[in-house]
């Protein structure tokens, strides 16, 4: 049997409770492993928006979004584990893909799936499909 060791694994969060249950499956392989986790957050920002954000809306976001890391650092913390944090803007999907194929080289991805897209995507939300169709490591998805 061949086994790689797991050494950096990259959990995206939104917020969700099944992000939440994506980061409580990491915690558990980075206890098994010794692993380090990223948490990534990317803001879906449209490439050519006529919207740009509303200053108080801006900062509404920022500080739900600090909460939500902050929360995941602490959980991780409580578990003996490293936690680093990556706030990304742009589209979703493509975020997580571009950071777990950069230069940081995760072993592994545990993304959790809200599944609220379409019936084309009735069992994975759309940003955990594409990332299982696009990602050249492996993806463990929770539901």
């Amino acid at each position: 049997m061949i086994q790689k060791k797991i050494s950096k694994i990259l959990v995206p969060l939104d917020g969700s409770k099944n992000s939440i249950r994506g980061l409580e499956m990491a915690i558990t392989l980075a206890r098994q492993s010794g692993a380090i986790i990223t948490g990534v957050y990317s803001i879906y920002a449209p490439p050519h928006s006529e919207f740009r954000g509303i200053g108080s809306v801006e900062k509404a976001l920022n500080r739900e979004v600090k909460k939500i890391m902050e929360d995941a650092k602490v959980l991780a913390a409580q578990n003996g584990i490293v936690f680093k944090e990556k706030i990304m803007r742009g589209e979703t999907g493509y975020n997580i893909i571009k950071l777990a194929h950069g230069k940081e080289k995760f072993d592994i991805i545990v993304i959790g799936s809200r599944g609220r897209s379409s019936t084309k995507e009735m069992f994975f939300g759309s940003t955990s499909n594409y990332v299982i169709h696009t990602s050249k490591i492996p993806v463990v998805i929770v539901k």
